[in-house]
């Protein structure tokens, strides 16, 4: 079926994106669902492989969560039944021995940059160093001009939006504006941008031509 005008404006701007994360040393790919999505993860992880990841809204839309806990891989999981404060701080340090971390990413720049904010910053530590391979999932509507766009649209939507998502006490989830507060409670305490993988191809990029996440 051809594609309309706006789905080749999309095709266009993602594809950009993805050469400019190849450029960058990130493995990077376009598909056009979810669907797809789930079957090129499952290609990139090896059966048995150890396999965890952060917080993300994306990769639960997408399927991809119950793919890794279908026991085909042995998979740490900090948010599990039962599970105590105690235990989920040490599966989240387990994470950097991981053999693959899946995530998100707050928002994906056309110059080839991943640019996220965390709380607690286990996530993007565990992105930047650790487990031998990074695969991030991100909606087409993640994907911004350059950082500066990045961080904007971090701040005015995804912050705002996953503070309520997770009742934390902070001003932006009653105005949903982010006012750089000094709450307990505020997530958005680490910025990370991510130009360049001095290991190449172990952080993986995956744009899906759907609207996902925050």
């Amino acid at each position: 079926m051809e594609r309309s005008l706006i789905e080749d404006f999309r095709d266009k701007r993602a594809l950009r994106t993805v050469e400019a994360l190849k450029k960058n040393q990130m493995d990077a790919y376009y598909v056009r669902s979810s669907a797809e999505a789930v079957e090129l993860v499952e290609s990139l992880i090896a059966p048995n492989s150890v396999v965890t990841m952060g917080g993300s809204m994306t990769i639960s839309e997408t399927g991809i969560d119950k793919l890794v806990k279908n026991g085909s891989y042995q998979f740490l999981d900090r948010a599990r039944p039962g599970i105590t404060p105690e235990e989920a701080q040490a599966v989240m340090r387990q994470a950097f021995t991981a053999d693959v971390y899946l995530s998100s990413a707050n928002a994906v720049t056309e110059n080839g940059e991943l640019f996220n904010i965390d709380g607690n910053g286990n996530r993007v530590a565990a992105i930047t160093y650790g487990p031998k391979s990074v695969i991030i999932v991100v909606g087409y509507n993640k994907i911004t001009q350059d950082a500066e766009e990045a961080r904007k649209r971090v701040k005015r939507i995804a912050s705002p939006t996953n503070a309520k998502r997770v009742n934390a006490k902070t001003p932006c989830v009653t105005t949903g504006i982010c006012s750089d507060c000094n709450a307990p409670d505020r997530i958005c305490a680490t910025e990370v941008l991510t130009g360049f993988q001095r290991i190449a191809n172990r952080i993986k990029v995956i744009i899906v031509d759907e609207v996902l996440g925050f």
